[in-house]
């Protein structure tokens, strides 16, 4: 698997596909580009599905976000495009993707996009605390 950033995201069976559970990934130095300034954006990006017939293997999942880095996207666009792409290789029963962006003149931006309806048992979460 190559070492350097991949919009592709590879999958493995989901190992318990009769059983539903949660699966969160945490990427807590996600790093993209303001489309307006150049600037570098800074965030937590939280993802939490409920795997269907396939989840996503991490390394590409890693790859995928370091493809982030050189993009210019609006916090909205670049939530919105991690939720689509994980959602079309996974094509998880429910996903939730949230990016805590870091303060910038002075606001703190916090998107939650989501897929699906949340299984009960799948508790609703606040946003992540801010970034130290």
């Amino acid at each position: 698997m190559p070492s350097r950033p991949s919009k592709t995201l590879e999958t493995i069976e989901n190992p318990h596909p009769d059983r539903v559970y949660e699966v969160t990934h945490v990427s807590p130095e996600f790093t993209c580009v303001c489309p307006k300034t150049g600037q570098p954006d800074f965030a937590e990006i939280r993802i939490r599905y409920v795997p269907g017939p396939r989840c996503v293997e991490l390394k590409s999942l890693k790859l995928h976000l370091w493809s982030y880095r050189e993009v210019g996207a609006f916090h909205e666009d670049v939530v919105n495009r991690i939720l689509d792409d994980f959602a079309a290789a996974a094509d998880p029963r429910w996903i939730e993707v949230v990016g805590a962006f870091h303060v910038r003149g002075g606001i703190r931006t916090v998107v939650r996009a989501f897929r699906g309806e949340r299984p009960a048992g799948v508790e609703a979460v606040a946003a992540p605390p801010e970034p130290a």
